[in-house]
């Protein structure tokens, strides 16, 4: 009977925190490792074919919580003098019980203001279906007194088990050989995702928008010749904020050759909530990324910490004119 209890309880939680309270989009520790999901605005800033995956497990001290996915490619079109790309993205929340999954595509227009600054401007368009497995719960008309749970379909009342709806969301985004900065705007319709209701008139629930503001820079700590033997210093700042809710993540990269290594600092609206620590490799096509999120919060003797895993592969993206390509931005994506 415990088990069937359990089942009962973990849908009361997801029909409660799907449709009474406003919902949060997943995010990432290795934000530049997945760049387009940071800000769309990043298509085709690489000047390169990239293809990006992450691959994330939150609170591993409890039982089967959060676990995204995200994988993205985008390339630079020197004709277009523009970036476009594809990004499709997953997240489980418990035994998979609530699923969602993202699919959309990237336009960027990348600017080359002068022989040093470039601006992006991007936006990406999505679809995006949130659902459940109905098959995993428990209801009353199921259960015998004597036999426990029959088996027999469920007459009550249930909501969809799926919900389906566009979203989009913009970015910008400057930077120079030294410095980059952008900001971003996703759901930017706030879309209504609930099981139960589909009208768009109640504010409770809708998707609501999420902005990020993010900047670093890149400081060079020797004087090498080549750019495979320069040492780079990168503090960088990522701010987000989501209704009531936000997070600051401060920190730095230290970048020498193949190896990156990087630590940051995470405050939400409520609490200092975790350190990042991340380490990477970069060869020539073909980079690979881990971080782990160290909780510090109140939490910390339950969730104990997060992992995530981030690959990437770059190739060069075909031209015969070299001089419309401008140059490549330098993030800490490994």
């Amino acid at each position: 009977m415990k088990y069937f209890m359990d089942k009962t309880i973990v849908f009361c939680l997801i029909i409660l925190f799907s449709n009474k309270i406003m919902a949060q989009d997943p995010q990432l520790s290795q934000f530049y490792a997945s760049p387009i999901y940071t800000n769309p605005a990043f298509a085709g800033a690489a000047k390169k074919i990239r293809f990006t995956a992450n691959a994330r497990n939150q609170y591993t001290g409890l039982n089967k919580t959060y676990r995204t996915a995200v994988a993205s490619l985008d390339a630079y079109i020197p004709s277009m003098q523009s970036g476009l790309g594809f990004l499709a993205s997953t997240d489980q929340a418990g035994d998979g019980y609530l699923t969602a999954i993202n699919i959309g595509g990237v336009y960027a227009y990348n600017l080359s203001i002068n022989r040093n600054w470039n601006a992006n401007f991007g936006i990406l368009a999505e679809i995006r279906q949130r659902s459940y497995d109905f098959n995993k719960f428990i209801f009353g008309d199921q259960l015998d007194p004597v036999l426990g749970y029959t088996g027999k379909p469920s007459a009550e009342i249930s909501p969809s088990e799926i919900r389906t709806f566009p979203n989009f969301s913009a970015g910008a985004l400057v930077y120079n050989e030294y410095f980059y900065a952008g900001i971003a705007s996703h759901n930017l319709i706030e879309p209504n995702q609930s099981f139960i209701l589909t009208d768009n008139t109640g504010q409770a629930y809708i998707l609501p928008r999420r902005y990020t503001i993010h900047t670093g820079a890149n400081i060079p700590l020797n004087n090498a010749r080549f750019e495979t033997n320069k040492i780079y210093l990168s503090p960088n700042v990522l701010f987000m904020k989501q209704r009531d809710f936000y997070q600051i993540n401060i920190g730095t990269y230290i970048k020498k050759q193949t190896l990156t290594v990087g630590m940051w600092y995470r405050q939400t609206s409520r609490n200092a909530d975790a350190i990042i620590f991340l380490a990477g490799l970069r060869f020539k096509n073909f980079r690979i990324g881990y971080s782990y999120d160290l909780t510090i919060s109140n939490a910390r003797t339950a969730t104990v910490g997060s992992h995530e895993l981030s690959i990437g592969f770059d190739f060069k993206t075909p031209t015969s004119s070299r001089s419309r390509m401008g140059k490549p931005i330098k993030c800490p994506d490994l």
